[in-house]
Formats: C-alpha cells, sequence, structure tokens
C-alpha cells in the first residue's frame, strides 16, 4: 500500500461554530491527523441547475426537509414526482378513520405449523389485498405525512405568482460541515439569496432570505399545511380537500404566530416566527411573512406538542454550525486523498456523502424507513430486517449515540413483542418486519415469515458494548438480549431424522423469493441465529450471571450451514439450487420463477458476521459462482457493500473494492449521495406497484430502459450499508490486524481516524 496513517484516537471538538481547534494525545504524530473540515467541504454538493431526481436535504435525525433549487419549496414541477418535497418527522404519523374497528388479527389466517394452528398477517397472492379491506387498512395505517411547505412567495410586478422558467443564474451549494444550504438566483433583474438551516434540537425549519424584492412587497415566505392524501407513496400531500383538516391560530404577537393543526385524530402544532415581519393568513392553510427590509429571516417550527421558545436567528445558525461541526469532528473519519487508484475520490465522495444523509434520516427515536425522511414507500413505515443496514454504523464511525437512539424503542416495544411470540408458542420477543410506531405487524405474501430481524437488536446491543457502553449497557439492554436469544433457541425444532434442530417452516430467508410453507434452514438465519444465541450468552457471563442451559442445549444440536458439491446454499431445502441456476435461470432471464436474483444472503455468514462455521474456500467458491450465475441486476443497492464484505474477509480486497462500484442500476450515488431503489420486471417497462405493494406514483416510459420500474429515488440501506463495509475495510475487524486490510495495497492511501474494529 502506498502509505496508510491510522488513528484511532476520537478528535475533539474545542471551539465553536466560528472555528475548531482539535486537541490530540501527546503519543499521537500531528501528520496523521486528517484535515477534516477540507475533507468534507470538498465535496458538498453544488447544483447550477435542478437534478430532477435528487434535491438536497437538510435534517436533524427527527425531521427532514427537502429544498428545491431556491432553497426552500417553492417550485415542485421541474422535480419527478419521485422525489417530492416534503417535510416530514420521525413522530409524525396520521391515520385514516377506522370506523370498522379492524385489528391485526382481522387480517391473519390460521397456518398449520408441525400439527399447530398459529395465526400470520399472509395473504398468499397480493392482488386480494384490495378485497380485504382490513389487510388494506392495517397496512396502511398509521402512515407518514409532511407536516407543511415553507416556499417563497415570489410575485411579478403585476402581481402573479414567478414562473420557474423565469429564474435564472441558479446557483446552490450544501455546506455540509455547518448543515447550511445556500441558495442564489436572480428574477426579473434582482439578486435572491436564500440561507435555509433546520435547526438541530428543535424541529424548526429556518430561511434567511436577501433581496431588493423583500422590500418591494415582491417576495415573501409562504407557509402551506396539506391534509392526507389517500395514495400515500411517495407522496403523501393533499392540497385539493381543505375542508378535511383544519388549522387555527392559537396565539398571536409580534413577529409571531402559533397554529394547531388537525387532520382526522391527529394533532400537532406549528410556530412561525419572523423577528419584524409581519405575518398574514391568506388562505384556510396558509399564510404568508413579508418585511420592509432586504433581508427576512422566517423560522417554522414544528412539534407533536405545544412548541418551545423559538431560538432567534443568530443562536440558530450558532447551534446548527456547532451541531454539524461536532458530528463531523467527534466520529470516524476516511481520507483517501493520495491514491492513485481513479475510484479514490468517488468512494470519499460517496462516503462523506452517506455520512451526512444517515445523519439526516437514520438517527432519530425510531427505525428509519427505507426513503428515511425524504419520500414515502411502503406507506412511510419502517423495516426491522433493514434497521442494521441503516444505523449500525455509527458505531463503528465513533458514533454510538445515534444508533442508541433507535435501539432504545425495541426496549418499550417489548411487552408487545413478547406477546407476539407467546402468540406462537415460543418464548422470547417477536420482532414484526413493516411497523409504523405502534409495532403492529403489517400484513403481506412475506411479512409475517422473514426472521432475520430477530438477532438484530442483539448484534446492535453488542456494537454498543464494544464502543465502550460497558455496564450501563448491560443494565440498560441486557433484558433485551435476553429475550431476543430466547427467541432465537425457542423458534428452531429438533429434526428426529438429523438430530438437528431446524428453522422453519414456515420461514422466508432474506432472499425473499422462497415458498413459505416448504422452507426450511436458509443460510444466513441459521448463521445470525446461532450468533445471536452465542453472544447473549456472553452478556450473561458479563453481567455475572451462569450460561442459559437450555440455550447450551440447543446450541450443542445447531445445523450446520447447508451446503452441496462445495458451495453454500441459499436454503437447505432447495439441493439443486446451483444446478438450476446454472441452467434455465442464468443471468440472462428475467423470469419470476427464477431464485438466482435479489439478496446473495447465504455470503453474509463471513462478511456482515464474523464467519464463526464458515469454511473459506467454500464461501470463495461461492462467491465466484454468484460473480458467474448469479442475476445482479436483479439486487438491491446494500448488496453491493455486503459482497464487499465478503470479498474482504476472503482477503480480497481488489474485489471488494469491485463490489462498491458495481455497475448496477441499483449502485449509482447521485450529486446529492442518494442512491436509487429500481425494480425490475420483465415485462413492463412502465412505473407500475412492485412486487413488495409499494406504489410508484409516476407514469411513463422506465427511464433506465425497458423492464426497469424506478419505484423510488431514494434508498438509505446503501448509503448506511457503505458505511458499514469501508469501516470494515478501513478500520479492520476481530482477528484481522494490519492497516486498512480490506483496501488494495497498490493505488491507495488510506487514513482513518476515530473507526471501532468490526466484529
Amino acid at each position: 500500500m502506498d502509505t496508510i496513517l491510522i488513528s484511532r484516537r476520537r478528535l475533539m471538538l474545542a471551539a465553536a461554530a466560528t472555528g475548531v481547534a482539535m486537541a490530540l494525545p501527546a503519543s499521537a504524530s500531528a501528520t496523521a491527523r486528517i484535515d477534516r473540515k477540507a475533507l468534507v467541504r470538498r465535496h458538498n454538493p453544488f447544483l447550477t441547475q435542478v437534478d430532477p431526481t435528487s434535491p438536497l436535504m437538510l435534517g436533524n435525525g427527527n425531521i427532514g426537509f427537502t429544498a428545491d433549487i431556491t432553497g426552500l419549496q417553492t417550485f415542485t414541477e421541474p422535480y419527478s414526482k419521485i422525489a417530492p418535497l416534503l417535510t416530514e418527522a420521525q413522530w409524525a404519523w396520521h391515520s385514516f378513520p377506522n370506523p370498522q374497528g379492524f385489528t391485526v388479527r382481522d387480517t391473519q389466517v390460521e397456518i398449520d405449523v408441525r400439527g399447530v394452528k398459529r395465526r400470520y398477517g399472509y395473504i398468499e397472492n397480493w392482488a386480494d389485498a384490495e378485497k380485504n379491506p382490513a389487510m388494506a387498512w392495517i397496512r396502511e395505517n398509521p402512515h407518514r405525512f409532511s407536516l407543511g411547505r415553507m416556499a417563497l412567495d415570489l410575485r411579478a410586478n403585476d402581481g402573479s405568482p414567478a414562473r420557474f422558467a423565469d429564474i435564472r443564474n441558479t446557483r446552490q451549494t450544501l455546506d455540509m460541515w455547518t448543515g447550511t444550504l445556500t441558495s442564489s438566483f436572480t428574477y426579473d433583474g434582482e439578486a435572491v439569496t436564500v440561507v435555509t438551516r433546520v435547526l438541530p434540537e428543535q424541529d424548526a425549519v429556518m430561511a434567511e432570505v436577501t433581496s431588493a424584492l423583500v422590500a418591494q412587497g415582491r417576495l415573501g415566505v409562504a407557509v402551506r399545511f396539506p391534509g392526507v392524501a389517500k395514495a400515500l407513496n411517495p407522496d403523501p400531500s393533499d392540497w385539493s380537500n381543505p375542508a378535511s383538516h383544519s388549522t387555527t391560530e392559537l396565539s398571536r404577537k409580534a413577529g409571531e404566530v402559533r397554529l394547531k393543526r388537525q387532520i382526522d385524530a391527529t394533532a400537532y402544532h406549528v410556530a412561525i416566527a419572523a423577528p419584524g415581519a409581519a405575518i398574514e393568513k391568506t388562505e384556510a392553510h396558509a399564510y404568508r411573512v413579508g418585511a420592509n427590509a432586504s433581508k427576512l429571516i422566517v423560522t417554522t417550527q414544528f412539534s407533536a406538542q405545544a412548541g418551545a421558545a423559538v431560538s432567534n436567528p443568530a443562536e440558530a445558525a450558532a447551534a446548527t454550525a456547532r451541531h454539524w461541526i461536532h458530528y463531523w469532528t467527534d466520529g470516524g473519519m476516511v481520507d483517501f486523498s493520495g491514491s492513485t487508484d481513479p475510484r479514490a475520490k468517488e468512494l470519499e465522495r460517496r462516503v462523506v456523502l452517506s455520512q451526512y444523509l444517515m445523519a439526516v434520516n437514520a438517527a432519530g427515536a425510531f427505525p428509519p424507513q427505507e426513503e428515511g425522511l425524504f419520500s414515502n414507500s411502503w406507506n412511510g413505515k419502517s423495516h426491522l430486517e433493514m434497521h442494521p443496514w441503516h444505523s449500525a454504523h455509527f458505531a463503528l464511525w465513533g458514533r454510538p449515540q445515534l444508533l442508541e437512539k433507535s435501539l432504545a424503542w425495541y426496549v418499550g416495544f417489548l411487552p408487545k413483542a413478547k406477546a407476539r411470540a407467546a402468540e406462537q408458542g415460543l418464548k422470547g420477543a417477536w420482532w414484526p418486519k413493516m411497523i409504523g410506531p405502534d409495532g403492529a405487524d403489517s400484513p403481506s405474501k412475506v411479512s409475517p415469515f422473514i426472521m432475520w430481524q430477530q438477532p438484530h437488536p442483539i448484534y446492535m446491543s453488542e456494537l454498543l458494548y464494544r464502543a465502550g457502553g460497558g455496564e450501563r449497557l448491560l443494565k440498560a439492554y441486557g433484558e433485551l438480549v435476553e429475550e431476543c436469544a430466547n427467541l432465537l433457541a425457542s423458534f428452531p425444532y429438533l429434526d428426529e431424522a438429523s438430530g438437528k434442530y431446524r428453522l422453519g417452516p414456515p420461514i422466508i430467508p432474506v432472499q425473499e423469493n422462497f415458498a413459505p410453507l416448504s422452507t426450511f434452514d436458509p443460510a444466513f438465519e441459521v448463521a445470525y441465529f446461532r450468533w445471536g444465541i452465542e453472544t447473549a450468552q456472553a452478556w450473561r457471563e458479563r453481567a455475572g450471571k451462569s450460561r442459559h442451559a437450555d440455550w447450551d442445549a440447543v446450541l450443542a444440536k445447531w445445523p450446520d450451514l447447508p451446503q452441496k458439491d462445495g458451495l453454500y446454499l441459499p436454503v437447505r431445502s432447495e439441493p439443486g439450487f446451483w444446478d438450476k441456476a446454472a441452467g434455465a435461470c442464468k443471468a440472462n432471464a428475467l423470469e419470476e420463477t427464477c431464485q438466482n436474483r435479489d439478496h446473495p444472503s447465504f455470503l453474509m455468514p463471513l462478511g456482515f458476521l464474523p464467519g464463526r462455521d464458515v469454511d473459506k474456500p467454500t464461501m470463495r467458491r461461492t462467491l465466484d459462482r454468484v460473480k458467474r450465475d448469479w442475476d445482479l441486476r436483479q439486487t438491491w443497492g446494500w448488496d453491493y457493500p455486503m459482497m464487499a464484505l465478503t470479498a474482504a474477509r476472503l482477503n480480497a480486497p481488489e474485489e471488494a473494492i469491485d463490489w462498491l462500484f458495481f455497475d448496477a442500476k441499483n449502485n449509482k450515488f447521485g450529486t446529492s449521495g442518494m442512491t436509487p431503489r429500481v425494480h425490475l420486471d420483465a415485462h413492463a417497462a412502465a412505473f407500475v406497484p412492485t412486487a413488495t405493494g409499494s406504489t410508484s406514483a409516476q407514469a411513463g416510459v422506465g427511464p433506465d430502459g425497458p423492464g426497469y420500474q424506478r419505484a423510488a429515488q431514494t434508498y438509505f440501506p446503501s448509503n448506511g450499508g457503505l458505511l458499514l463495509a469501508v469501516a470494515l475495510m478501513a478500520g479492520g475487524w476481530d482477528g484481522q490486524g494490519g492497516l486498512a486490510p480490506g483496501f488494495p495495497r497498490k493505488g491507495w492511501k488510506v487514513r482513518a481516524e476515530g473507526l471501532l474494529k468490526s466484529i
């Protein structure tokens, strides 16, 4: 390797927004220090025209604000319908009325599980869901919605609204170092500058607008509020039914108005503050802010309860900068400058942008949804099986407190999870797949049977413990880890013929194209359940408890990883899998009956996991077979870093880099750092609902060619997966020493600070 300098010491924030002084321990070489400010800022997104599918975002982990080229949400028409301009919050959920009182039980059917009838929210044919009103209501409710739109009210001389076509000289920069979006343009010969921030401690958007047009009365800020549309994805906003919701003015004083918003049973509060400005109501759900000066500063605060005092603009700007400088300074960082591999600069850009986007979209108190706070898919609900791919990286990148925010949700939901396990005749806690804040299991063809989310709380708790949580973590999450392991140990059953325990049926593996009622022993779940139980035993020992004898009895008869002919199998129930993949279902076939597509999760026992039971030569052959016979078009954005993890642990760093840059529709990182989620269908070339039930909102020919349907522009597991992979490749893993062991020796200069060694 050219030169690799790694410091695992965390840099500490020592100054406020206007400047940062960093102190290193005396033992650290000053030459090893990364110029973090320069690194972050050299990747600041810069636009001179609209990027129709990737508008830029601001946020604080709890609220996200998507801005157009003007810095607010002024012009929607230049943007794709799959990239709506929304203001969404982790706490903002709505449900349509439920006069029939549908419950989860109304969505369930009885399925025979080894002679016992168990209830699952299952529907074999998703098209039939529309015929079951309970199924539709439970799946759609609760759902995320947009809190409001903050836009420029820009007028021509005759008072008519400005047209986007008349905006000139657009320039926009997102300064990630301070969390500041600066946008400028000219209109009717006058310059306009807008500086936008989202406050760190309040769910508030602050806009500073400077232009002679303000004093002329032709430029102000409009704040408008939508209802909730029946079509929830990707844009839940309904602007056409003002009678379906209410906006009540609670108080008014100079430069401030406080409002209560009501949509069915959902209520939230809004404060509009603008010192020295006039705030007038213009419609039932709209306000305009204007001033007799060249500068106008407006803050719109959203809150579930009556909000606190709105910060004054100077304090808000300083707090926002401090927050982001602290984020960049007090966590991990990787610098690839000086590398000769032409991909190094792009990888560094992707890493920095992913760190920013994850702080905005995956650092809240509830497990994030796959589109974060950018747009809706699956009605804005979270998929718990994807939680580590969103948030686990925070612990490895020296920011464990951001992971712990959402991990704490499991503790509060533990009683309901235990009740669900008991319904299935099991011990411990059963975590649903697709959920809203109520934790209700959303029904579907696959949701009830996916089980790889069950060890996730153990995995994330272990990362937090390794990050320095110590005794506090053992006390805070010991019961959570224990109950997860109870589920893992009670879910398998003893197969008398083999003398080994068996996982399923019913079960659907990570790779979601196996029949739930006939599938058993999926490879990753076999490895992950075992790892979870063993890790839970270690937690007991750390707490001074004895090992759980029942768990050890199960482990003594645990199944090995399924394999045949020197290759790992996706599931033990399909021993002829690779023969079929090499024949009728080679990568040039797009038939849904082919199983050599979706996530090659049988690679994950060595990669995502450390490979306790993995034979490396067998895994090497299996990865080679994936490259030969897998339909890599029909994969998802996190599959590429997942495969990079496996390659790195196989001591193939060049291959790991190749996987990170694999040329696929789902592996493109746009100007903003966002990646698309593209669904591949051999039989259609238009935007239609995907197989998961997520509805695309844009009609017409697919932008990625025949057969491709873009269901959403943003898929944040791609970003979180990239950060997991780079953390391991640069920071190493248990049993693997040396400097940046996952990077090639030639062409790469890697400096890393503050990374935790991966499991």
